[in-house]
């Protein structure tokens, strides 16, 4: 097997635990998440390391790390939210800023499907802050944290979510009326 794949299986990877992952969340395995959620954080920055050491970067990869991260974080949020352990409106903001994105996406994807849609900074402060509250919320139902910071992490993934969605459905409706502002993915 040639290494420059190494990055993409990695992603694979987690694309793959992330069943495993919902099971487990909703089963409040706490502990059990907690580790998988590590490894998976594990494969996620080894797998972009390595695409840069290796000089492996694809478009395959480029789309591959994004929809497993999005697997994992918006399963993540499902899950948490069917357990009781994420409010409602907390779990229907993430998931219904991620249908926006994915329907928003394969919208111009049919139309133009030669155009590449990098992050914006919001939507990658607004993933950064999904996956540590994510983290810590599991971690704190482990008995492995303090609870209050939760609750910032709360806060700031609802603040960021909201405003990566505005952003993200701002620059497509730019885009369809022929702005040249490219639009961008708001997650990473």
């Amino acid at each position: 097997m040639a290494r420059k794949h190494i990055p993409n299986l990695l992603s694979l990877a987690r694309l793959a635990a992330a069943p495993l992952l919902f099971y487990l969340l909703l089963r409040r395995d706490w502990v059990w998440a907690l580790w998988l959620i590590a490894a998976a954080a594990l494969t996620d920055a080894l797998d972009g390391w390595l695409a840069r050491r290796l000089g492996a970067n694809s478009r395959p990869g480029e789309v591959l790390d994004p929809i497993a991260d999005k697997a994992l974080l918006s399963g993540a949020f499902l899950a948490l939210t069917w357990t009781g352990a994420v409010e409602l409106w907390l779990g229907g903001l993430v998931i219904g800023r991620d249908v926006l994105i994915l329907a928003m996406a394969g919208r111009a994807l049919l139309r133009a499907s030669s155009r590449r849609f990098p992050p914006s900074r919001w939507g990658k402060a607004s993933t950064v802050f999904q996956a540590l509250f994510v983290v810590v919320l599991v971690a704190t139902l482990a008995g492995a944290m303090f609870a209050p910071i939760v609750a910032v992490l709360k806060w700031g993934t609802a603040g960021l979510t909201a405003i990566s969605g505005i952003d993200y459905a701002y620059s497509f409706r730019k885009a369809a009326s022929g702005s040249t502002r490219e639009p961008h993915l708001a997650g990473s």
